[in-house]
């Protein structure tokens, strides 16, 4: 049984170690990030305005649709944004302090199961995860989600030393958290807790699967508490709920969170489809600004005289330019197969150490069963370590690995834990093996998790053309270490280690390219050449200053006393409403939610709550909604003249003027 117990001196100068470089990693040039995924720091700008979009995780400040994930890692956002003010900083800071706590609880959880140089080297794989650093400096839920089911985990394995109930129902609680923070993700540890405790608690069969039932329950209550909170509300009283396609939680968490995430769903790899509805075709608008310009030459003067001035703030925080760069993010991973997580989109994000961590793991299973003590039938610490922590690992890989719907690279960063556990707990079963009467077994594992490993590190600088001058030096490196591994037994222990060392350089170099220039807050990664996000609002120099034109327009023109503006997708919107315009989206994040038809749009219109809305954008090509298919029939469309376009009709952009179309909206909608 493993008992609490005071760190020594040497394991505590591990823990500030490997917190230290996680912080490091973490915040070096944060805020060049500026406000990262724009929809989350919109979404919780807006749940600052009242209680009511606060619980309900509104993504606009009027309530009319919500973020499409669950309320506990925007709730730590928004509750840092209350203390210290609303700025990216407040935002991001508190996701990478998280991220560096994490790091410190694996070590904590494995130090005095495998001793303090393994927890070290376990807890550091983890810090030097490539993903898991990418999304500790953005805005996301990933990393709020990573540091609950590490608790989790930890719980667990208390609960596998002692036997008690009470450490296994806060592990469930844990999870519940958990899954509040991202849904079905967080049940991926599920199995390997439970198989954790169900083979290794010190309590009769009986009584484990008693404590096993009750935790669930517990995992259960604690999981679905805010969604019954949510779905007892009626539709009327509270925002749609996004992303979903019949406005309830229970919708969004098993299709579009859940079960089309592994089996795929429209937005997915191959299922996007261009539809008319949301956007106005590049003829009618050469046509409309044709007729516009012969109709009324100097329309742009006469329309914005009256010395109006904009009530929106002007966006203070600069646009940073980036070069050298891939164009487009990479959003999915490649077809699903077992060496997905070493393919391009995936690999470079997580591969560099998970031949060492999947041979660990079967190194630690199989230490535990052959060298068990005398009295025992296995090593129950090192037996709940790899059912516990290896299994979520196992469960999280194979998912990963063959889902064949959406799977983004930073989806990878939950490998994290668990890979670093099986690295650090890994190499030290690898090495009693290697020592025991067992040399040969052991000696065969460690050569192949270090020779794999290799491999994969020598493939993924090729294939990034990262580091190139690094391949000999690990190449004679390894090499070095396996024969010192190999024939002087007296130096296996400092030879693994160093070895282990010159392993985790390549991630650690390529985490640390984070640093070199902003965010892409949708798609996080690492790389030197992955797509960079624009820093600041998240856009261009050009799509900022026509967003701050169509924002000066709409403030000084009666806009809407709810709505000052309405846009097809979130993405649109956001950037506005981050630099102080009440905007909103009819459809959602992906444009496409079926949040608001003509009719109700033209109730909207009559009561003045909202009157324009502009049409194009990202996700307008899907289709749009009924309401958005209304205003393109009904209201007025705007010459970009009217609104001081800087740049005529920019990027599909067309506004529309809905007052006075509220019958028109009606029949059309």
């Amino acid at each position: 049984m493993i008992r609490s117990r005071r760190l020594p001196l040497r394991g505590r100068c591990g823990l500030v170690g490997v917190v230290a470089a996680s912080a490091v990693l973490n915040t070096v040039r944060l805020s060049q990030n500026g406000y990262a995924n724009v929809f989350y720091s919109a979404g919780v700008k807006s749940m600052l305005r009242s209680w009511h979009n606060f619980v309900f995780v509104s993504f606009d400040p009027g309530g009319l649709v919500t973020v499409d994930k669950p309320p506990l890692a925007l709730w730590v956002q928004a509750a840092s944004a209350k203390l210290f003010g609303f700025s990216p900083l407040s935002l991001l800071l508190p996701e990478a302090l998280l991220g560096a706590v994490a790091v410190g609880l694996l070590y904590l959880i494995l130090e005095p199961r495998i001793g303090t140089p393994a927890a070290f080297a376990g807890a550091l794989a983890m810090a030097v995860f490539p993903s898991f650093v990418a999304v500790s400096r953005e805005n996301g839920v990933d990393t709020v989600l990573i540091l609950l089911l590490v608790l989790a985990c930890g719980a667990a394995l208390r609960a596998c030393d002692t036997g008690r109930l009470r450490a296994l129902v806060w592990s469930g609680a844990l999870v519940g958290l958990a899954f509040n923070t991202k849904t079905l993700a967080a049940y991926l540890a599920v199995p390997g807790i439970a198989a954790g405790y169900l083979v290794c608690a010190p309590v009769s069969l009986r009584r484990r699967i008693a404590h096993v039932a009750v935790a669930g329950v517990a995992m259960l209550a604690v999981s679905f508490a805010w969604i019954a909170f949510v779905e007892l509300t009626p539709a009327s009283k509270r925002p749609y709920v996004g992303s979903s396609t019949n406005n309830t939680e229970l919708g969004l968490t098993f299709q579009y969170n859940g079960v089309g995430r592994v089996e795929g769903q429209a937005g997915g790899p191959g299922r996007v489809a261009t539809l008319p509805g949301a956007y106005v075709p590049a003829a009618r608008q050469l046509e409309a600004a044709a007729a516009a310009a012969a109709a009324h030459p100097s329309a742009a003067s006469e329309q914005t005289s009256g010395g109006n001035t904009a009530r929106v703030p002007k966006p203070t925080l600069k646009p940073i330019e980036t070069s050298g760069r891939e164009r487009n993010p990479i959003p999915f991973g490649g077809s699903p197969s077992i060496t997905r997580l070493f393919g391009r989109g995936l690999g470079d994000q997580g591969g560099w150490l998970l031949p060492f961590a999947f041979l660990g793991a079967l190194a630690l299973a199989l230490l535990a069963l052959l060298e068990r003590p005398p009295e025992a039938r296995f090593d129950r610490p090192r037996l709940a370590v790899a059912l516990v922590l290896g299994g979520w690992f196992l469960v999280e890989a194979a998912v990963l690995s063959l889902s064949k719907g959406i799977v983004h690279p930073y989806y990878v960063s939950a490998l994290a834990p668990g890979a670093g556990a099986m690295v650090g707990a890994g190499a030290a079963a690898l090495a009693t093996l290697a020592r025991g009467h067992r040399r040969v077994l052991g000696l065969a594992l460690l050569a192949l998790a270090i020779a794999a490993t290799v491999a994969v590190q020598v493939v993924l600088l090729h294939r990034e053309h990262y580091m190139s001058w690094f391949v000999p030096v690990l190449l004679v490196g390894a090499g070095a270490g396996l024969c010192a591994l190999l024939a002087l037994r007296r130096l296996a222990a400092p030879a693994l280690a160093a070895t282990l060392a010159l392993l985790l350089v390549a991630p650690a170099a390529y985490s640390a390219t984070t640093w070199l220039a902003p965010a892409e807050g949708t798609f996080p990664a690492a790389g030197p050449e992955r797509t960079a996000g624009a820093g600041a609002y998240g856009i261009n120099a050009k799509d900022l200053e026509v967003d701050a034109a169509l924002a000066a327009y709409v403030s000084t023109h009666r806009p809407g006393s709810r709505w000052a503006l309405f846009t097809v997708a979130s993405s649109t919107a956001a950037p506005m409403m981050l630099f102080g315009l009440d905007a909103g989206a009819l459809g959602g994040y992906s444009g496409t939610d079926p949040a608001l038809d003509g009719p109700g749009l033209a109730r909207l219109v009559a009561r003045r709550e909202a009157r324009y809305v502009l049409l194009g954008g990202e996700y307008s090509l899907r289709g749009g909604n009924r309401a958005t298919k209304a205003v393109l029939r009904a209201c007025r469309e705007m010459v970009p003249a009217e609104w001081n376009s800087p740049l005529g009709y920019p990027l599909g952009l067309v506004l529309f003027d809905c007052a006075g179309r509220e019958r028109a909206l009606s029949a059309a909608g």
